[in-house]
């Protein structure tokens, strides 16, 4: 862990930030095309890169790790969404434990309250959840939701006790923090796999169904209206919107690559040439170098972009399966 805290250092100094948290790309990955006669992975969990050493594993090595999320107000804070229910550090990484039980599996993705830590919110296989007390205990909160299977959760951090959630049955938000659900209009009530929301245009927010197309709201979730409409029978697993342009826009998914939008979605290009494989399950923008993507397909890898998609440079965890990818805000400090 120490050797870790080191490498962290580095990657703060690399992108011009020494104090203060900052971002590093992350992916929770198996990698599975290496399995041989085996269901296990030959290797899975968090994984990091890092400027001089690549991709570089962080925490604990769990089968089906989801996603990661860290306290905004607090970075020792971090959580895995994991197979077996969610895993805790309140030490920066050192240390680890799971703070579920039985009834809590297959959670998918969490967030965190900015303006208070003690509250945090996951999607599961089993429904939606809820801690009040940084993660120590957990309750279901499902009331309203017309089908349960979630993968994909996002917070108004304006509004903390605004979620949306996206579930088997469609798109749902909730204004009391979770104790009731209501279906948002607009949105077809078909699988949302994943959901993204603008960060210099927190109006903007991205939405991807199974089978029901890509999904755009410019007004803050309230009115939605179909984009991309060049994949709108595709399972569109992945959904991306530039930190620093909210007009760049990306949605990949099964047999269509990766569409690029530069102009707010009115119009979408194709972008799968260059890809490894047209088959792609997670998105990012960096928030470090403007209008760069990155895209990770089914067990080929990791490529990235700095042209729209328009052609693509190797980015390493070739034979890994990818459930997400994005960045994660760590304060590093030596150990």
């Amino acid at each position: 862990m120490k050797r870790f805290a080191s490498l962290l250092a580095t990657a703060t100094l690399a992108v011009g930030l020494t104090a203060e948290p900052t971002s590093v790309l992350f992916t929770a990955a198996a990698f599975t095309k290496a399995q041989r006669n085996s269901s296990i992975p030959t290797d899975a969990g968090i994984f990091v890169r890092l400027p001089d050493d690549g991709w570089v594993p962080y925490g604990p090595k769990i089968q089906q790790v989801s996603s990661a999320a860290v306290d905004p107000a607090d970075a020792s804070r971090v959580f895995l969404a994991c197979g077996n229910g969610i895993v805790r550090s309140t030490d920066g990484g050192d240390s680890w434990r799971l703070v579920t039980g039985w009834r809590e599996s297959d959670v998918t993705a969490l967030v965190i309250d900015p303006t208070d830590g003690q509250k945090v919110y996951a999607s599961s296989g089993w429904g939606l959840l809820r801690s009040l007390d940084g993660g120590d205990s957990w309750t279901s909160i499902d009331d309203g939701l017309s089908e349960r299977f979630s993968r994909t959760i996002v917070m108004d951090e304006a509004n903390p006790a605004r979620l949306l959630a996206g579930t088997a049955g469609g798109l749902f938000v909730t204004t009391d923090r979770g104790d009731w659900w209501h279906q948002v209009k607009g949105v077809p009530s078909a699988h949302v796999l994943r959901l993204r929301r603008g960060v210099d245009q927190p109006n903007t927010w991205l939405a991807v169904t199974e089978g029901q197309g890509a999904w755009l709201s410019t007004d803050d979730g309230n009115a939605w209206k179909l984009t991309a409409p060049e994949v709108a029978s595709a399972n569109l697993y992945a959904c991306a919107i530039d930190p620093h342009d909210a007009n760049h826009l990306a949605v990949g998914g099964w047999g269509v690559g990766v569409w690029t939008s530069t102009d707010g979605g009115a119009s979408w290009q194709n972008r799968a040439d260059g890809l490894p494989s047209p088959n792609v399950l997670t998105l990012t923008y960096d928030p470090h170098h403007p209008g760069r993507v990155w895209a990770a397909s089914f067990e080929e890898g990791l490529v990235f972009s700095d042209n729209d998609g328009a052609t693509w440079q190797d980015g390493g965890l070739d034979g890994s399966l990818t459930n997400d990818l994005g960045f994660l805000p760590l304060t590093v400090t030596p150990r």
